[in-house]
């Protein structure tokens, strides 16, 4: 396993973050198997978010880190103010209500990284700023920053705390893949894939800003079931999302060029999807989705797979050689 270090956390933090949002109490010897799994892999590092089941992804994990006694080993990615049908709710008060939600369904006193679930660009920023550094001093959170947020908005966030003497945003957690996103998933879903983004993908690198990305598998299409040939065949296999943001000839030719390269290395497109962005020249841990011990270790051959800066333009199509 690989580790990096992000000032405010003391702790070591896994390149490979556990996503957990198939948690469920229902589920809850398999879901500690899951998590046990990880962590005897060397994962630390565990995605939750107030919105996630409910509630449920959060009790769970509070439910294992208290069972295993590991809290001071783990670092917990907590997520907040996700707008609803009703309204957008990156405010004060709605950070105050899922932070309390959290932490008691956390059963600790503090998230290690805590997020934004989205942002609204038609807020002020200072009270936003105002109010995470308010929890921060009281030790609800270590570090904090947004997901899905723009570079122009955390760029405008920290330029606020920077005049104002607070901490700022230190992390972000946008789409990466080697897939572009031509429309979103889901409403405000940022990514930084694709020759559009690369403005986005130079600022992180300037800032060097830690990255916890989310579907290097771009929603299945590298899954390894979905081929050029047969990809309206099994259209239907997937959320209508997937396809909507990733059928397009771009992305296939890249998904052709997966398929062969995987079959040279002898690994999977999936692996060689979650190979692509542990590759990128950014400071990223990625969320992954394993569903058991065998998809671990699968990540964990990805993680170990280092691809040349030949083979990732070739992957991009922003080259013809490799």
């Amino acid at each position: 396993m690989e580790y990096s270090t992000i000032p405010g956390i003391e702790k070591n933090i896994s390149r490979l973050v556990q996503g957990c949002i198939m948690l469920n109490r229902n589920n809850k010897d398999e879901g500690f198997a899951l998590l046990d799994a990880a962590f005897a892999a060397g994962i630390n590092a565990y995605d939750s978010a107030h919105l996630y089941g409910g509630g449920e992804v959060d009790r769970m994990l509070g439910l294992w880190t208290e069972a295993r006694g590991n809290r001071e080993e783990v670092v917990i990615i907590g997520k907040g103010a996700h707008l609803n049908q009703d309204r957008n709710r990156v405010t004060p008060y709605d950070i105050d209500a899922d932070m309390a939600d959290s932490l008691v369904r956390l059963r600790c006193d503090y998230i290690d990284i805590y997020l934004l679930h989205r942002d609204d660009p038609t807020v002020p920023v200072g009270p936003i700023v105002e109010k995470l550094n308010e929890h921060h001093a009281k030790g609800n959170i270590r570090v904090f920053g947004g997901s899905n947020w723009t570079p122009e908005r955390l760029a405008e966030a920290n330029e606020y705390a920077d005049k104002h003497d607070m901490v700022p945003f230190v992390c972000s957690s946008p789409n990466f893949s080697l897939a572009e996103q031509f429309e979103e998933p889901w409403t405000d879903c940022l990514s930084i894939s694709g020759p559009s983004q690369a403005a986005a993908r130079q600022w992180y690198s300037d800032q060097n800003m830690p990255l916890f990305t989310w579907s290097s598998v771009a929603r299945g299409f590298f899954s390894g079931k979905i081929t050029s040939a047969n990809a309206e065949e099994v259209r239907d296999q997937f959320d209508g999302s997937m396809p909507k943001s990733y059928y397009y000839p771009e992305n296939f030719q890249r998904l052709d060029r997966a398929w062969a390269l995987a079959g040279e290395k002898g690994l999977t497109v999936p692996q060689i999807a979650l190979a692509y962005v542990l590759s990128f020249p950014l400071n990223i841990h990625a969320l992954v989705g394993a569903m058991n011990a065998d998809e671990i270790a699968s990540n964990i051959e990805a993680l170990n797979t280092q691809l040349s800066e030949q083979e990732m333009a070739w992957l991009d199509l922003r080259s013809e050689a490799r």
